[in-house]
């Protein structure tokens, strides 16, 4: 074959010929061949090293998800292709954590807004009675008046902010109100009357190891002590009794003295040798007058039993009744010397009455020989005193009610020991007031209304303690407050 013009192979005018160099490898020198292997492998060293990077990267925060999926518990999660797109999302991961920071601001921002436009709406029902949205005759449009608007919202009651001004505000007001309670308690407690053990200390009863109370030996049911006989039994033995132990006194550290008539007042009774021995206490049908009330040596305690005068004379007097004392004129009557009945009877009769010291001597007198040789017609006094005496067997006595409406009240004398009155008044009112505390009930039941029958027509005594109040005393609170009773007037 022969060659073209141009030096082409023949058939082949247009485009490379087998074998044949493209232009551009034929512009390339040999030379440069190095050159372009050395540039070829630094770019394939940069894309080395970027991936190596990358893939660095993906481990430290594959390890970094490990260590969270360990501390929060979750288990392991899988590999392969979840875990390139969990490695792809990760990309995404601050931009999405800050979309949601900015959501939750947004969202607190938006609370904090309603909640001001609520405490703002607030304002404005306070100053306004009527609800939002009311018109002047205060119902909503379209609503009937006088029926109930549509209830508002149940928001909070503001910010929370003002909400914790508020909280603070009603904290430090019951501080206030708490500091002024106790400060007011303190200055009470510290002016106010004194304690049981502060008054058992001022009446001296914390050094004595014995109580010696003054009462009567001669009248039966009321005191009596038997000849030959160091006891005591009866009624005003049993109350003192009962005094005692509220005093803290058991029956064993109690010692009674017979005590006349006249030394009631002092205080002063007879041992068993005849000597005068000071007294703590006087329980001895010792009546409440306002000329006793106002000695100075004189502390009655509340009345302990309600009584009345009466007369007694033989059984054959010859008059069935004896209505009032005026119906012994000209008769010899006896009394206590220094008593109440004394005196109303002197009042009643011209002829001078016989006293004793004792209402044993006056019934003596008028029990003793014939009629001709009698040395009392009557006997008057108390009527409790008497009607032990009637009661008694052998005794030929008749028993008259002379309807006098004084009433005589028996009370327990403490003397000028003021702490020992309060003591004595408690132990009463403890008697009266606890339902429990049947002491003087029982101390009735035992020695009084077996009298009762035998001094028919007559009001002995009554069936019922007195009234008694609480005495000022200041009490723990946890010591028991018995309740207040309702007393009437005394009589």
């Amino acid at each position: 074959m022969t060659g073209s013009p141009d030096g082409e192979a023949p058939g082949r005018r247009s485009g490379r010929g087998a074998g044949e160099t493209p232009a551009g490898e034929r512009d390339r020198r040999p030379e440069d061949a190095p050159h372009r292997r050395s540039d070829e492998r630094r770019s394939d060293d940069r894309h080395e090293r970027d991936r190596y990077e990358r893939d660095r990267r993906d481990d430290d925060r594959r390890s970094d998800d490990r260590r969270d999926d360990e501390r929060h518990g979750r288990g392991r999660r899988s590999h392969g292709p979840y875990e390139r797109d969990r490695r792809d999302d990760d990309r995404y991961a601050p931009v999405r954590r800050s979309d949601d920071r900015y959501d939750r601001d947004r969202w607190s921002d938006d609370r904090y807004d309603r909640d001001r436009r609520d405490d703002d709406r607030h304002d404005r029902h306070d100053r306004d009675p009527r609800p939002e949205g009311a018109d002047a005759e205060g119902a909503y449009p379209g609503q009937p008046i006088g029926s109930p608007g549509p209830p508002g919202p149940p928001g909070p009651s503001g910010p929370p902010r003002r909400r914790g001004f508020r909280r603070f505000r009603l904290a430090a007001w019951i501080a206030l109100v708490l500091a002024a309670v106790v400060v007011g308690v303190s200055i009470a407690w510290v002016s106010g009357p004194p304690t049981e053990a502060e008054l058992r200390e001022k009446a001296g009863l914390l050094d004595k190891d014995r109580l010696l109370i003054g009462v009567k030996e001669d009248t039966p049911g009321i005191a009596l002590r038997k000849p030959g006989e160091s006891g005591f039994t009866g009624f005003d033995i049993d109350i003192a009794y009962m005094i005692a132990a509220d005093l803290g006194f058991r029956p064993d550290q109690v010692d009674f003295l017979s005590i006349e008539t006249e030394d009631r007042a002092r205080m002063q009774a007879r041992d068993t040798g005849g000597a005068f021995v000071k007294v703590d206490l006087v329980v001895a049908t010792f009546s409440v007058t306002p000329e006793r009330r106002a000695d100075p040596s004189v502390g009655f305690s509340t009345p302990y039993l309600y009584t009345e005068q009466s007369v007694v004379t033989r059984a054959d007097y010859p008059d069935d009744n004896v209505p009032s004392l005026g119906q012994l004129e000209g008769k010899r009557v006896c009394s206590l010397g220094t008593s109440t009945s004394l005196a109303e009877l002197r009042k009643a009769i011209k002829v001078d009455p016989i006293a004793e010291l004792l209402i044993s001597k006056c019934v003596d007198r008028l029990a003793d020989g014939v009629a001709a040789n009698r040395a009392a017609d009557a006997v008057t006094t108390d009527a409790a005193l008497l009607a032990g005496f009637v009661a008694e067997p052998g005794r030929k006595l008749r028993h008259h009610d002379i309807a006098l409406e004084k009433t005589e009240m028996w009370a327990v004398n403490a003397g000028s020991n003021g702490a020992l009155r309060t003591l004595v008044d408690l132990a009463l009112y403890r008697s009266y007031a606890d339902p429990g505390n049947k002491s003087w009930e029982e101390a009735y039941e035992k020695h009084i209304r077996p009298l009762l029958a035998a001094n028919p027509g007559v009001d002995v005594a009554q069936a019922r303690q007195p009234c008694a109040l609480p005495p000022d005393v200041r009490r723990w609170p946890w010591e028991r407050t018995l309740p207040v009773q309702d007393c009437p007037s005394a009589p």
